[in-house]
């Protein structure tokens, strides 16, 4: 059945809604929500515990909200979720600039319209996305663009004086009426534009450019914004502070599970049936990330992005993708190799401090990805005996694995160290697994054994034995070879 046409259909059907605020209507939708045990907040994780509970807190006590945390903590998506809560749609007068509901219109436009066409004033009906306005403030955003201003054009074309609310042009603010109006970086905001805000905030209507017209518009008002902007760029006022109800903190993902989690629902990685990403290069991505947020050279004051993790991931897939396709290999399976490829998507994702200034951001990259490596490295094979893969290259044993080389050719150079692949089970290698996959559990060995410094590496020879080896780790026959060993060379 479609949706009435006309003012006279909508009063024959019945629909004429109840006198109840858009605050109103999203606590109604909210509270049917909790009651039928349903997502709140579909694509937002990590925030059960923690933020969401806050924002049901906000909204159940129909207040405006300020979501405060660094970047890339899923602010924005969270505002954009919250059109879940909105009816399926509304009526509204057709034409009419600020969304009128047909039975109580506040523009003077509709109240024309309404008494000149009565029951054949036509209906249009709008979606909860059509009824979400968002702004991304910034230094140079005026009254008239939130508020709104006199246009002169329309005062001379339409003959009417300019103090006639005829010839208003309506900002966004006016334009959400009767739908959330989202206002991004609040702090960026200048001073004096903030203090347009008051009266929406307490009076919950406006007044545009000192005339006499008054508009009780029904918003949601909400905003984001950096708690390190305050000082860096601008603040927020205390009276409008003081003006909204909840404040909320974000943050990021509280473990490595909830941020593997968040980067594979965001990263595009599933690009045919043909990728295939291992849940170990998966957390170690991931592990770059938390490692820069604790990183003393990473200034912890701007924030590292979950961005980060995100588009390293898709990065590395591109990598292993590029080399597929040039070795005419059917599977891609991304190795550490690509992790390291995927540089570029890493160093423009943190702030360094002084002294990650001095040795650059691409060295400070590095060390992240092998500061994850052997984290990641202990979680899995930390238990492992791997005694005869170091004393391969205390043997004087090099391996070079050039990062375009194709997978049969990494394997058979992998399979040449003794016991080094014998344990990539516990990386979830199984038996008759193409080459590509056992290939970067066995470069990820290597990778976590020099993580942790027990076999070294140089630019020229790849995997070499450890610079430094406490003699006592050795046994007595191994020790008398490398003792002659040095003899030998002196």
């Amino acid at each position: 059945m479609s949706n009435p046409r006309t003012l006279g259909e909508l009063k024959r059907a019945g629909l004429e809604a109840p006198s109840r605020s858009v605050k109103e209507e999203m606590r109604k939708n909210l509270l049917a929500k909790l009651r039928a045990g349903e997502t709140l907040f579909p694509g937002v994780l990590g925030y059960d515990e923690t933020v969401v509970p806050q924002v049901v807190n906000a909204i159940l006590s129909r207040h405006n909200m300020i979501l405060l945390g660094l970047r890339g903590q899923a602010k924005s998506r969270l505002l954009r979720s919250l059109t879940t809560l909105l009816d399926p749609v509304v009526p509204v007068v057709a034409g009419s600039e600020i969304h009128d509901d047909p039975f109580r219109p506040l523009s003077q436009w509709s109240r024309d319209q309404l008494a000149r066409l009565g029951d054949e004033t036509p209906i249009a009906w709008l979606t909860p996305q059509d009824r979400y306005v968002e702004k991304l403030a910034t230094p140079d955003v005026t009254i008239a663009d939130i508020i709104g201003d006199v246009d002169p054009i329309r005062a001379a074309r339409g003959g009417h004086d300019l103090g006639s609310e005829l010839t208003m042009h309506y900002g966004l603010l006016p334009r959400a009426h009767r739908g959330i109006f989202a206002l991004n970086e609040l702090p960026d905001l200048a001073g004096r534009i903030q203090v347009g805000l008051f009266n929406i905030l307490q009076e919950g209507d406006v007044q545009i450019k000192g005339y006499p017209v008054r508009l009780p518009l029904d918003v949601c008002i909400v905003f984001t914004a950096n708690p390190e902007d305050y000082t860096a760029r601008g603040k927020i006022i205390t009276p409008l502070k003081d003006r909204i109800g909840s404040e909320i903190r974000t943050h990021y993902p509280a473990s490595l599970e909830q941020g593997v989690a968040i980067t594979t629902q965001e990263a595009w990685t599933d690009r045919s049936d043909k990728v295939r990403v291992a849940r170990f290069l998966r957390e170690v991505v991931e592990g770059v990330a938390f490692a820069a947020r604790r990183d003393k050279k990473v200034d912890k004051r701007s924030g590292v992005s979950q961005r980060l993790p995100i588009t390293a991931l898709e990065n590395a897939v591109s990598s292993a993708e590029r080399r597929a396709i040039v070795h005419q290999e059917p599977l891609v399976v991304p190795r550490l190799s690509d992790v390291y490829a995927a540089l570029p998507s890493l160093t423009g994702k943190f702030e360094l401090e002084y002294e990650g200034e001095l040795v650059g951001a691409e060295r400070v990259a590095r060390d992240l990805i092998r500061d994850a490596v052997g984290e990641i490295f202990s979680t899995y094979l930390g238990s492992v005996n791997f005694r005869q893969v170091i004393h391969f290259f205390e043997n004087g044993g090099t391996l070079r694995l050039p990062d375009d080389a194709p997978a049969e050719e990494v394997l058979a150079q992998l399979r040449r160290i003794p016991e080094l692949l014998e344990h990539t089970d516990r990386l979830g290698v199984q038996a008759g697994d193409p080459a590509p996959v056992v290939v970067a559990a066995g470069e990820f060995i290597l990778e976590g054994l020099w993580a942790q410094k027990k076999i070294g590496r140089s630019d020229d020879k790849g995997f070499v034995a450890a610079e430094r080896r406490v003699e006592s780790e050795l046994d007595p026959e191994r020790l008398e070879r490398l003792r002659n060993m040095k003899k030998q060379v002196n």
